[in-house]
Formats: structure tokens, C-alpha cells, sequence
């Protein structure tokens, strides 16, 4: 019997979140009663509500039924919250989002996206090609899809199942997947891992867990994905620079739009199988659909779906997402908080932009992060014309005493001094506050500017507030 048909009644705690409101969802499609708390009220919430999911706003103990089979919670929620301190007292079974995950990848045929960049675009490109060739899979994206009924979610009615893999707290070891897709392996999340060296053997650990007919899809342009994992299971690789199985030739931007061809070697011989062209900018998002595609055309799946599936997406939530205008200047809001993604997405404005002033508004992700990748955050920067920094997100749980004076102060006065030494002048300014943050923008914003607004906290509110969005 499989862990689902054990449930019949399901409590999810956090079902606000990107991740557990897609589970959540997941349990009601399958039959079962399901309902939910968050802390605040945001429109997944109310989304949730409107599907028949019963989500109460703020946490009691009350909320939960007691004749719950499991609760599931986001990482986000901690052992004392009192509804998982009641199910401990009633003896319901406690889950973790991830925890579900593996446990619904027993039983199904299991593509893992996994990496520190670009999991979110790959995961959603590559189940977008599988829908395309007709595998029907199921999908769980922490971003939000245009094109799925239910953003996050895609419902299958096949045996593959799609995941986005988070490495964070080595969550990927919960799966159990027969394929892993590599994006790529940077320091990240230190105040779980160590160090790179320690982030790399949890990765080798995760691809020899494979099984034996298993498969990984590697890149071979990342140095710890091709040369240091030194995996034990049959791999195919893809890259733009490197000898690859799968490789991207030809790449050039015109008028909005990115092209590149895939060819595949055999032999030593080069195949060209797809001429390709996506909405999506920046070198990144080449690779991100070279991973999928790579993944896909192992799969079965045809060129003419790829090409198909690429000439159509038009991106994800807060993934470069172009969310209008602000006299005159376009406004771009990005999940990105690693500085190979910040480095990357100005580069990718410059290449859908070119001659516009690029304004970037960043917000840090938790202390933690912005104090062990402090010197690789200031010279990120480099690209941007102005620079406008938000305070640090505070992530609860994820700091340590060493953080609790960590401010994006100490970034602004960093990189004033990278620029002087770097004869560059240019603004850069400590926003404060996101309310502040605006407030800066509307003064500094002119017509023709390229703005992003990025960070994985909440700074994407300023993106509805200066188009006229609630």
C-alpha cells in the first residue's frame, strides 16, 4: 500500500508557502480532506479557500482535526508551533514538506531539478516539454506557471513526477528519483553546509543514491558538477563551452528574443536536432533550457516539442517576470538572492537592453548568507548603473549570533569603496526599508530605465505598487 492511500485526512501548516500549498492541492485532487493554517493571509491562502481547502489565518491548536492521519509543514514552521505540538500530543504523524515529497516519489517514476541556480525555470521548462510530448507528468515547481491550472502544480496522469530538488538542509536526499537534472553546485545555504567541499559530497552522495538504471544529466561547463562528483551511475552531460552530449552553438539576441541551436554529439560526431528561440534572456536561462531539453530528449520527448515548448514559455513568477512600466522605465522582478544570479540577471538586462540605464533594487536574503558571500555579493554589483539596497531580509530561524549586526549598510559603504578603486562613479544607496526603498526608486527611476527588483524576500510588493497593483 502506498503512503497516500494511508491518509485520508490531511493538515498542512504554512499552506501559504510556494512549496506546501502545491502539496496541498495535491492531497485534495487525490480525495483527500485536507486543511491548513498560515500565519498570514496572501493570495495562495484565499486561492486555497476558493478550492475547498479550509485555511485558517495565524496558528492554534485548535485548527487542527483531530482525527488527522498527518500534518505536513513548511520548513518555515518550528517543533513549538502549537498545532504540531498537538499532533505530537494526539500521536499524528509529522511530516516535512520534503518528507511528503519522498514519500510520493516512491511511487512514481521521479525527475529531480536540482542546484544552487536555475532550479524553477529548468523544473518548469522541462515539465512544459514532457507535457508538450505527451508523457502527461506530474509537476511541483517553487514558482508559480502561467500555463498550469494550478500555478504551482501540474497535475499528471502518468507515472513521471517533476520536482524542483532544494539542497538546502540536503533536502534532495528525501527523493527518490530515477533521474537527476544538475544545474549547477556554488557555496550557498552555510549556515547548514560548511563549506563548498561539504556541499559537494552531499550532492555525491544524492546522484549514488541513483539506482542502477537511474540517470543524471550533468553540466559540463560547472567544474564540481563534471569533475568532482566523479558519479558511479551512467550520465549524459550538456554545456555551452565544453565538450558535451548536448551542446548549445549559435547563440545571439535580436529584437526581444534569445536563439540558439542544440546539437547532440554521438561518436564524435555533431548532430544539429533543434534551432530554438525563447523569450528568456541571459546566458543562465540558455542552460536552463539546455538542462531541460537535455532531459527531455533523453526522455523520448521530439526536437519539434522542445523548440515548441521553448517559442511559447514566456517565463515564471518572479523569474525575470517583466511586470510593466513606471513613467516610462520597464520594471523587472527577479527571485534571485546567490551573486552568480544577480551577476547573471544584469548581464541578461544588458543583452535585452542594451543602452538602457540598469537600476537594481536588491534586497539580501537572510544575514547569514549576506555575511559568509559578502565579498562575492559587493562585486556582483558591478554591472549595475545604480545600485539601491534594501535591508537585509531576516530569515527566522537561519541566523547566528555573529549575523545579528550584518546590514546592507556594510554592502552600500563596500561597494563605494570597490567603486573607487575601480574609478567608477555611479549611485549607490542604502535603501532602508521596502516602503523607503520605493520611495528612493520613484525619485531616482527615469523614463527609459531598465529597473529589477530582486531578492527572494519581499521586495517584488514595490513592482505592484509603482504599476498601480494592490
Amino acid at each position: 500500500m502506498s503512503f497516500l492511500d494511508s491518509v485520508k485526512k490531511a493538515h498542512v501548516i504554512g499552506a501559504g508557502g510556494i512549496g506546501v500549498s502545491a502539496v496541498a492541492r495535491l492531497l485534495l485532487h487525490e480525495g483527500k480532506i485536507v486543511s491548513g493554517s498560515d500565519a498570514v493571509r496572501n493570495e495562495t491562502v484565499d486561492e486555497l479557500n476558493a478550492a475547498g481547502i479550509v485555511v485558517t489565518v495565524g496558528h492554534d491548536s485548535s485548527h487542527l482535526p483531530p482525527d488527522a492521519d498527518v500534518v505536513i509543514f513548511s520548513d518555515a514552521v518550528p517543533p513549538t508551533n502549537p498545532e504540531r505540538h498537538e499532533a505530537r500530543r494526539l500521536g499524528i504523524r509529522e511530516m516535512s514538506y520534503f518528507e511528503f515529497l519522498g514519500e510520493f516519489s516512491k511511487d512514481r517514476w521521479t525527475i529531480a531539478v536540482s542546484g544552487t541556480n536555475g532550479k524553477s525555470t529548468t523544473t518548469a521548462l522541462l515539465g512544459l516539454m514532457l507535457e508538450r510530448g505527451g508523457l502527461e507528468p506530474t509537476v511541483i515547481v517553487g514558482s508559480k506557471v502561467p500555463t498550469f491550472a494550478h500555478k504551482n502544480l501540474r497535475i499528471g496522469r502518468s507515472k513521471f513526477f517533476v520536482v524542483e530538488a532544494d539542497e538546502y538542509n540536503a533536502h534532495m536526499l528525501q527523493l527518490s528519483p530515477q533521474m537527476i537534472v544538475l544545474t549547477n553546485i556554488e557555496e550557498d545555504h552555510l549556515d547548514f553546509y560548511r563549506d563548498l567541499a561539504h556541499i559537494r559530497d552531499t550532492f555525491r552522495e544524492y546522484v549514488q543514491n541513483l539506482p542502477p538504471d537511474g540517470q543524471l544529466i550533468l553540466n559540463a561547463d560547472d567544474h564540481v558538477c563534471f569533475y568532482e562528483l566523479a558519479p558511479k551511475v551512467p550520465f549524459v552531460t550538456y554545456a555551452m563551452d565544453n565538450p558535451a552530449d548536448y551542446a548549445a552553438r549559435h547563440v545571439s539576441v535580436t529584437s526581444g528574443m534569445q536563439a540558439f541551436q542544440i546539437v547532440r554529439t554521438r561518436g564524435g560526431l555533431e548532430t544539429a536536432l533543434a534551432d530554438c528561440a525563447m523569450r528568456l534572456p541571459g546566458r543562465f536561462n540558455v542552460m536552463n533550457a539546455l538542462a531541460a531539453a537535455t532531459a527531455a530528449l533523453e526522455l523520448g520527448v521530439s526536437p519539434d516539442a522542445v523548440v515548441a515548448t521553448l517559442r511559447e514559455f514566456t517565463g515564471i513568477w518572479r523569474r525575470f517576470e517583466s511586470v510593466g512600466e513606471y513613467h516610462g522605465a520597464t520594471l523587472i522582478s527577479d527571485y534571485g538572492h546567490h551573486p552568480t544570479a544577480v551577476r547573471g540577471t544584469i548581464d541578461a538586462v544588458r543583452s535585452f537592453f542594451p543602452g538602457r540605464r540598469v537600476v537594481l533594487a536588491f534586497q539580501p536574503h537572510h544575514r547569514n548568507r549576506t555575511r559568509k558571500l559578502f565579498d562575492e555579493f559587493v562585486a556582483s554589483f558591478d554591472g549595475a548603473d545604480v545600485l539601491v539596497l534594501s535591508e537585509v531580509y531576516d530569515v527566522a530561524g537561519r541566523e547566528d549570533d555573529a549575523d545579528a549586526n550584518v546590514s546592507s549598510r556594510d554592502l552600500v559603504a563596500a561597494t563605494k569603496a570597490r567603486d573607487a578603486e575601480r574609478v567608477v562613479e555611479r549611485e549607490v544607496l542604502f535603501g532602508g526599508t521596502v516602503a523607503e526603498t520605493q520611495k528612493r526608486l520613484e525619485h531616482l527611476i527615469k523614463p527609459g530605465d531598465a529597473v529589477v527588483l530582486m531578492g527572494a524576500g519581499d521586495l517584488y510588493v514595490i513592482a505592484k505598487k509603482l504599476t498601480g497593483g494592490s
